[in-house]
């Protein structure tokens, strides 16, 4: 009798202790996976398909950062797809697009309903700045002068300081946040598209004609810049980190990535990604953004900056 106690009370035993083994190697593989910065918030393997949609000047970090989601959770799609941010904003309100992507608050391209039926997700901070031909003899243009140039009351880069030679102006479109940022930030007012300006959808064909059209200005996100263009300075402010961290460089905007209502498992999963330490700190400083955390002001939908 007593060896047939000991023997239960032994089986028990042992079966505990396994129990207790395969919860603590759980537990161990899912921090090792980095928890909910991998999608494995719950020990499980994440499955399921994304379309984002929207800003161009955000998608090179979607774009990179969806890549490296779906090398860690193989059974997740991602889509990643430009066509401005009015288009992103437009397409998860109507529930086209699981997340649209946009340099704008919802409140200024949406009616107050759809936008407020919208979840923002701030994943970055974007700067933007006005960018000429490598050719022009341009290094620095005032705040007149860009809203001279940008609403046709300037046509010559004689007028400004330059060489005597047309400006060929490269805009986005209406539904673009990279240019509502711009007329916002930069020129303070908006402006009407002009007879003989070359209209674009993505900040990469911008950049593009601007490298190689005489005489050619655009404006374009600081994720965008290289040697191949030449960066204007804004009234005399280079744009870069340190200038828009500290507040002293006013062309800039937050990097949004809405959802429509609370997100599902998988996006959530997503979202959590990009605004890991493991994106901020490397992806989103590499490709020329900036982390919010390192923002040193805030701005609020009105355009009001607080230090």
């Amino acid at each position: 009798m007593k060896k047939s106690l000991m023997l239960v009370l032994t089986l028990i035993l042992t079966f505990t202790l396994a129990a207790c083994g395969q919860n603590n190697d759980a537990k161990n593989t899912t921090e090792s996976n980095g928890g909910t910065a991998s999608g494995n918030t719950n020990g499980g393997e994440l499955s399921g398909s994304i379309l984002a949609v929207g800003s161009s000047a955000l998608q090179p970090l979607v774009d990179q950062a969806s890549q490296k989601f779906m090398d860690l959770n193989p059974k997740v799609s991602i889509q990643v797809q430009g066509g401005g941010s009015g288009t992103g904003l437009t397409q998860v309100s109507g529930g086209q697009a699981d997340i649209g992507n946009s340099d704008v608050f919802a409140e200024e391209k949406l009616e107050a309903t759809p936008a407020a039926e919208l979840v923002d997700h701030q994943v970055a901070v974007v700067a933007m700045a006005a960018v000429v031909n490598p050719d022009l003899n341009i290094d620095n243009l005032t705040k007149d002068q860009l809203v001279q140039i940008f609403t046709g009351a300037v046509t010559n880069w004689n007028e400004v300081g330059g060489p005597d030679q047309a400006i060929q102006i490269i805009n986005r479109p209406s539904s673009s946040g990279t240019r509502a940022t711009f007329e916002k930030y930069a020129l303070g007012t908006k402006t009407a598209d002009l007879k003989g300006a070359i209209q674009e959808d993505s900040s990469g064909t911008v950049k593009k004609l601007v490298k190689e059209t005489p005489g050619a200005i655009g404006y374009l996100a600081l994720s965008y810049l290289d040697d191949s263009i030449k960066t204007v300075k804004y009234d005399g402010v280079e744009a870069n980190v340190d200038n828009v961290a500290n507040g002293s460089y006013p062309v800039w905007a937050y990097e949004h990535m809405y959802t429509k209502g609370e997100a599902n498992e998988v996006v959530t999963a997503f979202l959590d990604f990009i605004k890991s330490d493991e994106v901020q700190n490397a992806d989103v400083v590499e490709l020329g953004y900036i982390p919010v955390s390192k923002m040193q002001v805030t701005r609020d939908v009105e355009g009001n900056i607080t230090k």
